[in-house]
């Protein structure tokens, strides 16, 4: 019989997962909104092994300072190699070049972490469990959920107050009236991407945290979800991204504890079920818009 300390243990469980889910969803929302391109080798931005930093004894806080300026720089050089010189192109070109980058990030970290699982060690006192009434936590789960917090608060200030910002929103909104008010509409395309990927990196870094194990596929299938979530979301839409993430990561912790557990190995049918359904439903997402085709 399902008790509420076991209840709330699973919605803790679904907070911690919804947290990873939104940040990289935001990721995939930022880069649609502006280039109007699906970025299929986001979710393997993962599978870059740099939470393998975590192992080398530098202090934490260093080590996501240092994930955070790498995950911008990936990014950067995606950008530059391979979405900048298609620009104009049809997106039928963007999503292949972007598949094909997917393929090269995977590879690349099956050759630098080879293809086994490693073992992720965090600091002995992000183990430490904390107590809150009925609900036992570990540290590291209490910082994925407040730093996913902090992270969506800031991003989503820098865009709503910030100069840069609102130019980012002028460009997303028409290419056209934005490079006639003056913005480098090339530099904020580049930092949509920095963005995106550094907050997928730091995504990373959670996930091996969480799990105690990194490896060079880890990123796949939870890029795909998140991809879900924006959906859910509406992508383009970066509080719809939040949104899709915090939804789907609820739902399926829960369809997998409050459901008999001869179906609990259909969690991954259950997601890719809901994105069929939302597509059909609300073919925008929760909080998308209708939008024009960019050529």
């Amino acid at each position: 019989m399902m008790t509420f300390h076991y209840l709330v243990d699973q919605l803790v469980n679904g907070l911690i997962l919804s947290s990873m889910y939104a940040l990289v969803a935001i990721g995939f929302s930022m880069i649609y909104g502006i280039l109007r391109l699906i970025n299929f080798a986001h979710g393997d931005i993962l599978t870059t092994g740099l939470a393998s930093l975590a192992g080398l004894g530098l202090p934490f806080p260093l080590v996501l300072l240092i994930v955070l300026i790498a995950g911008a720089a990936v990014g950067m050089l995606i950008e530059r190699t391979t979405f900048w010189p298609m620009r104009g192109s049809p997106q039928v070109t963007g999503f292949i070049a972007s598949l094909a980058v997917s393929i090269i990030l995977e590879n690349l970290a099956i050759m630098i972490l080879s293809a086994q699982p490693r073992t992720f060690r965090i600091p002995a006192y992000l183990n430490t469990l904390l107590n809150f009434g009925p609900v036992s936590i570990r540290v590291i789960d209490l910082m994925i959920v407040v730093l996913a917090i902090i992270l969506m608060i800031a991003l989503a200030s820098f865009v709503r107050f910030t100069k840069v910002g609102i130019a980012m929103r002028a460009t997303a909104e028409n290419y056209d009236v934005a490079r006639l008010m003056g913005i480098n509409i090339n530099r904020m395309i580049m930092l949509a991407l920095a963005i995106g990927s550094a907050l997928a990196t730091v995504a990373d870094l959670m996930w091996g945290g969480e799990y105690g194990q990194i490896s060079p596929l880890m990123g796949v299938l939870p890029g795909l979800k998140a991809f879900v979530a924006a959906v859910i979301g509406g992508v383009g839409s970066i509080s719809g991204a939040v949104l899709g993430g915090y939804i789907l990561g609820m739902a399926e912790v829960l369809f997998v504890d409050l459901l008999p557990p001869a179906l609990s190995g259909y969690r991954n049918a259950f997601v890719f079920g809901a994105l069929i359904v939302v597509l059909l439903v609300l073919p925008n997402g929760l909080l998308g818009r209708n939008t024009e085709t960019r050529a």
